[in-house]
């Protein structure tokens, strides 16, 4: 019986995998990617998508033609959950999918504080693609008048989108567009202090204010509850908070970590279940407690690729090696420059920008069919 991999989700950490497809196929294995959506946005170019810096079709993967290129089958459909015992994943759909082997790269999404689904004109910045939605309303309602947009969150992300959103209102030479960022109790507060006066001071001189008045309690449209009873009104509301597993398997009886983080080992494996993998910001990794960033799933690519077709094929897998524990990140703020961080280098300007633009079009250049 021919053995069948099934890819749940089409995010970075999958993405080697999908392009060579055809090393799966020519080994007789079967490959189906299960994806809510044919295309896939990079999230390290999200900010700029919402300023008008890219275009959709720059930042996004078209997942769906990539792996039916490569004689993959694409399922344009959710996965809820999944019964270990008999191998089978539950579709959004009603349907099942039966796998051989499996690996979950479905990120992560936003929760809307005190609420379910986000109210109207409020945007979570993840997944990637409500980006474009809040980009459209955005220049929708700014053509009509003034317009107020907070941003909330208190860490990079909502940094970024307060830069992209300042863009936005420049670039759009309509009415004025105010900018608020509700930063919680403390702005960057895991980041060294270089970082946070660069970005605070650079926000501040394009008239963002940032407010650290205390977590925000609930939002729907129009307004943010904060925790200390305060209110916070705003025409469109982003939400850059905290995040959670896209896909619920804590109830699916797999090795989760608290919040539903699918629990793996050293080569990107289910400790109970070996036939079930993963990567990118869905999983914990159980030898070291990884940061939600781009930069863990890239470097999960090939091994993630290697552990799948040495698995199916009987062989011994690899470990993945997260590399040392400072790795470079770089902010884009909006006007053209960068706020650089790696190690105990922290600085801000024009070349951080520039080379943040060329590791991202680089990393799209490279995952293209």
């Amino acid at each position: 019986m021919v053995k069948h991999l099934v890819l749940v989700g089409g995010g970075h950490a999958h993405l080697t995998t999908i392009i060579q497809i055809p090393v799966f196929r020519d080994k007789g294995y079967r490959v189906t990617l299960v994806s809510p959506s044919p295309l896939h946005y990079y999230s390290g170019m999200g900010p700029g998508l919402l300023a008008g810096i890219y275009r959709p079709e720059q930042v996004r993967f078209p997942v769906r033609d990539m792996a039916e290129s490569g004689d993959g089958v694409f399922v344009q459909d959710a996965v809820q959950g999944l019964d270990p015992a008999s191998r089978t994943l539950r579709l959004a759909s009603g349907g099942t999918l039966e796998y051989d082997a499996v690996s979950f790269n479905t990120g992560s999404r936003v929760e809307v504080p005190g609420n379910g689904a986000p109210p109207p004109d409020v945007f979570a910045v993840k997944p990637i693609e409500n980006l474009v939605g809040a980009r459209e309303r955005v220049l929708e309602l700014l053509a009509r008048g003034p317009l107020s947009v907070a941003v909330v969150g208190g860490g990079p992300a909502a940094l970024e989108m307060a830069g992209a959103l300042w863009r936005l209102g420049r670039d759009a030479k309509a009415n004025p567009l105010t900018v608020q960022v509700l930063a919680g109790r403390r702005f960057l507060s895991n980041f060294p202090a270089k970082a946070q006066r660069l970005a605070r001071r650079s926000l501040n001189a394009r008239g963002v204010e940032v407010l650290e008045e205390g977590y925000a309690a609930s939002v729907s449209t129009g307004e943010v509850l904060l925790e200390t009873g305060q209110v916070r009104t705003a025409d469109v509301v982003i939400l850059a908070t905290g995040v959670s597993p896209s896909v619920p398997l804590g109830t699916s009886g797999l090795p989760t970590a608290p919040g539903g983080w699918l629990a793996v080992n050293k080569y990107l494996q289910s400790p109970a279940h070996p036939e079930v993998f993963g990567g990118g910001d869905c999983i914990h990794f159980q030898d070291r407690s990884l940061d939600k960033v781009g930069v863990y799933a890239v470097r999960q690519n090939p091994v993630l690729r290697d552990n799948l077709l040495a698995f199916l094929d009987g062989r011994p897998l690899r470990p993945f090696l997260p590399g040392p524990p400072t790795y470079l990140l770089i902010f884009n703020l909006g006007d053209g420059t960068g706020i650089y961080w790696k190690g105990g280098m922290v600085y801000q300007g024009r070349t951080a920008w520039l080379l943040k633009d060329y590791i991202d079009r680089k990393f799209m250049r490279k995952f293209q069919p």
